[in-house]
C-alpha cells in the first residue's frame, strides 16, 4: 500500500484540531517482522501546563519522560502505564508548548496476521479483529510501538502518520476523556474524538 505522509506543519496546529484531524489518518509502523498499519478511530487531546490531565501540568520546563513534549510538534511520545502498557502520543504545537494527542484506538489496515500474533494471549487466544486495536496499550502491542520509538519524527521511515480517509462531522462523537478522574473539572472537558 502506498502512503502519503502528513506534512510537518500538520502537527503545529491547535491540539484539539490535530486530535480531530487525526481521525481517519493512517498510523504505520515498520519493524523487522513486517509492516502494520491502522486507520485511527479514537484520539484524546492533552493541552499543556494548564490541563490537569496532561503530563506537562504545572511544568515550566522539560522533565524526564515529558522532554519530548517540549520539542516541535511531530514527534512520538511513547510512555509506559501501569508498568506494562505502552501508549503512543503525537506531540503537537511549536517547540516550548508541551501538548500532545493520545492515539487510543484504530482499525487494522495492513499486517493483520502480524497484529493477531502479537496480541495472542499466553494461552493462545487471539482477540477478534475488531478488538485488536481497541485501546492504547493494545494498539501499541499489536503494532510493536515501543519506548524505543520515543522522540522519533513522525515523517520518518519506521513510524509515521499518513493521509487517510476523510471522516465527516456526522461520523464523529466528541466526549470527555477516559480514566482521568484525578484531573477534577478538567476530566469533563470534551477532548476525546471517536469515529462512531
Amino acid at each position: 500500500m502506498e502512503y502519503v505522509k502528513l506534512p510537518k506543519e500538520f502537527y503545529l496546529a491547535d491540539t484539539l484540531t490535530v486530535a480531530r484531524r487525526l481521525l481517519g489518518c493512517y498510523l504505520v509502523c515498520r519493524s523487522p517482522q513486517g509492516v502494520t498499519a491502522c486507520r485511527i478511530t479514537e484520539t484524546e487531546a492533552y493541552c499543556g501546563p494548564e490541563d490537569k490531565a496532561c503530563h506537562a501540568y504545572k511544568r515550566k520546563a522539560p522533565n524526564g519522560r515529558t522532554n519530548v513534549m517540549y520539542q516541535e510538534g511531530g514527534c512520538a511520545y511513547v510512555y509506559l502505564i501501569y508498568g506494562m502498557y505502552n501508549c503512543f502520543n503525537v506531540v503537537t504545537r511549536p517547540a516550548g508548548q508541551p501538548e500532545a494527542v493520545l492515539v487510543r484506538a484504530g482499525e487494522p489496515m495492513e499486517g493483520l496476521e502480524l497484529m493477531r500474533q502479537r496480541r495472542k494471549s499466553p494461552k493462545g487466544r487471539i482477540p477478534k479483529d475488531k478488538d485488536l486495536l481497541s485501546g492504547p496499550g493494545k494498539l501499541c502491542r499489536a503494532m510493536d510501538i515501543t519506548r524505543e520509538l520515543y522522540g522519533q519524527p513522525l515523517w520518518g521511515d519506521v513510524l509515521f502518520l499518513a493521509q487517510g480517509e476523510a471522516v465527516g462531522e456526522e461520523q464523529v462523537a466528541v466526549t470527555p476523556r477516559i480514566n482521568i478522574d484525578y484531573a477534577g473539572e478538567d476530566a469533563k472537558l470534551p477532548y476525546r474524538f471517536v469515529v462512531k
